[in-house]
């Protein structure tokens, strides 16, 4: 995902190579990990990036705000997907790096308004696993997963009430709490609807099996039918949000993240569609030029050469054993 058209891309790559052409990182992470000091090595980081934004320091630093670098949080994010998914390890702690670095550029920005520093938010999340794990440093009994998800949520919510009659200045009374509370209303959509049926199955609200969701998807899929033929464009727009409602609880259910499955479709979409191009080039022709009928059969030939190239490579790492 290093191929962006965001105006910040440009400014981001060239600080990378600015601050990689002093001394070219290793290409494999190091081997004695028991060896390694992270305490110290994350203080130069922090203290690097304090030196980045001082005056004298990189321009390009100074200039961010928090809100400038909110497209790299995301990107950074979805590149360390990407590296995890490659098996690559140098490519994977390359990009845990990118992510961290957010994490102390967006704490930097804090501490020098006074507001928190670093050493802030490594306290808070210490405490908060504390908290989070009495079972483990305390006399707290949790015998499976589920009783540790149980009391994690429970913990969670006494921190949420505690949290609002802490703050200051409320006017009005505080809505009673809910255990959908803390749910990023501007996540994306789908991560949105999987952590609200995540939630909402750990008190037993949830589907007995997969055939009960499936049966609410054909269910769903017919009032979109009726929508449609309706020619209701509100109520369309409602159905088709209700069914992907359905494929992410579905993607719970069976234990799929529904993102990730999606990025895989989405990538089997995109090589099959080159697969395609390819195939109508070396005939002399291209797609655009070529009827339904022909990009079906362009289609089923793609699917056909990317499933033996996939048979061919499962044989020859077999071979090589």
């Amino acid at each position: 995902m290093k191929k962006r058209h965001s105006k910040l891309a440009p400014r981001k790559r060239a600080q990378r190579a600015v601050r990689r052409s002093s001394k070219p990182a290793p290409a494999k992470p190091r081997k004695s990990l028991a060896a390694a000091a992270p305490g110290q090595w994350f203080e130069k980081l922090v203290a690097l990036q304090a030196r980045l934004r001082a005056p004298g320091g990189c321009p390009w630093d100074r200039e961010q705000t928090h809100s400038t670098l909110r497209t790299y949080l995301i990107e950074e994010a979805y590149e360390v997907l990407e590296a995890l998914e490659s098996g690559d390890d140098a490519k994977f702690a390359g990009e845990l790096g990118d992510l961290l670095l957010q994490v102390v550029f967006h704490s930097q920005i804090a501490q020098e308004q006074g507001r928190f520093s670093s050493a802030d938010v490594i306290r808070l999340v210490h405490d908060k696993m504390l908290r989070r794990h009495p079972h483990v440093f305390w006399e707290v009994q949790a015998g499976s997963s589920g009783e540790v998800l149980r009391n994690w949520e429970q913990i969670k919510a006494e921190e949420r009430k505690e949290q609002r009659s802490a703050s200051d200045g409320e006017k009005r009374p505080a809505p009673p709490p809910s255990l959908l509370d803390g749910v990023p209303q501007n996540a994306p959509a789908a991560l949105e609807a999987f952590q609200l049926t995540r939630r909402a199955a750990r008190i037993g609200f949830d589907w007995e099996n997969a055939e009960g969701i499936l049966e609410k998807w054909q269910e769903e899929a017919a009032e979109l039918r009726h929508a449609r033929e309706a020619g209701h464009s509100g109520q369309i727009e409602e159905e088709v949000g209700d069914l992907l409602f359905v494929a992410v609880n579905l993607a719970r259910f069976l234990h799929v993240d529904p993102e990730i499955a999606l990025k895989k479709a989405n990538r089997k979409f995109s090589s099959r569609f080159r697969g395609m191009e390819k195939l109508a080039a070396s005939r002399g022709s291209s797609l655009a030029h070529a009827s339904r009928e022909d990009l079906e059969r362009l289609w089923d030939a793609s699917k056909l050469a990317e499933r033996a190239a996939a048979r061919s490579a499962a044989s020859s790492g077999k071979g090589s054993r």
